[in-house]
């Protein structure tokens, strides 16, 4: 399973697509799992992310899901693990413990601050930002706890996935930020959603210049995985636009967005849609390694991928 995944991934040519699921707020990620079922959206992407209390908003275990959506689809989940809730020595534990049961995929994030739970005091751990996490699967692949200890049994290859800005004045910034994380071995890098396909090409661009001074041999295969968040409200391109650092939507699809609120949420949702469309159609065509992001909603997932 896990070699077929990776080879869809390092492969330039085949296309590779991924969907992220946010676990619920609730004790079962059976719903979602039948969602995905009434889409049949297994059968349409190479696997399935899981996220880690998004916006330290509390939701079902993110590595728990993971197991059991992989189990059920027999797909590989990369699991989201955020630097904000665990210490080393529960990042290990959770690492030898996903090992066994053959969950493999991590996808390394430093997450977002803790003020914003909607738990009560609740405070981050946050030893390191992600890159400590990096370097723990690092070792566990050569056998080794982060003492330096060895382990008994070893872990079956653990493949580290990590995330970057798709967007900055300075894509130097980016391209720094992303060399950073293929020296400490990641495999990949999921970027936050691209909105044309010119930007798309600059942060190709970047992260190649990245690959070609890693001293990872790693990095020779890593791939770029470009992410998409599709927009059918007007409201949500302006949010994302003025609120969420690192992602930039541009003014073309602002303007339409906002003509077509003028005629009501159908209108948004059919002009949203053809311009999602078409960007991800785009971004295939282009690099052919993209990320779907949609708040679980596996409609428009399975609608922008087609048959």
């Amino acid at each position: 399973m896990f070699k077929e995944f990776c080879d869809f991934l390092c492969n330039e040519t085949k296309k590779f697509i991924t969907v992220e699921i946010t676990p619920p707020h609730g004790a079962s990620v059976d719903g979602i799992i039948e969602e995905i079922k009434k889409y049949n959206l297994q059968d349409k992407v190479s696997g399935f992310s899981c996220t880690d209390n998004p916006l330290a908003k509390l939701k079902m275990s993110g590595v728990l899901s993971a197991i059991k959506i992989q189990q059920t689809f027999d797909k590989p989940v990369i699991a989201t693990m955020s630097m904000r809730d665990k210490n080393k020595l529960s990042l290990q534990s959770t690492l030898l413990g996903a090992n066994d049961f053959d969950l493999r995929c991590i996808l390394a994030l430093t997450g977002d601050p803790a003020k914003l739970s909607d738990q009560p005091e609740v405070k981050g751990v946050l030893e390191r930002d992600s890159t400590l996490l990096l370097s723990i699967i690092y070792r566990l692949n050569n056998g080794t706890d982060y003492s330096n200890n060895d382990l008994d049994p070893k872990p079956k290859p653990i493949y580290p996935f990590a995330v970057a800005n798709s967007y900055a004045r300075d894509m130097s910034k980016i391209q720094k930020k992303m060399l950073k994380k293929l020296n400490y071995g990641a495999r990949a890098i999921i970027s936050q959603p691209v909105y044309d396909i010119e930007g798309a090409k600059t942060l190709l661009d970047a992260f190649n210049a990245a690959k070609e001074q890693s001293i990872r041999e790693t990095a020779k295969e890593a791939q770029l995985v470009i992410g998409q968040f599709p927009i059918v409200r007007a409201k949500t391109a302006n949010f994302i636009n003025d609120k969420v650092p690192g992602i930039k939507v541009p003014k073309d699809i602002i303007d339409e967005m906002n003509l077509a609120a003028m005629d009501g949420i159908e209108k948004q949702q059919e002009v949203g849609f053809a311009l999602s469309k078409q960007i991800f159609d785009d971004i295939i065509e282009l690099h052919s390694k993209v990320h779907l992001m949609t708040h679980n909603r596996f409609d428009l997932c399975s609608d922008l991928i087609g048959q």
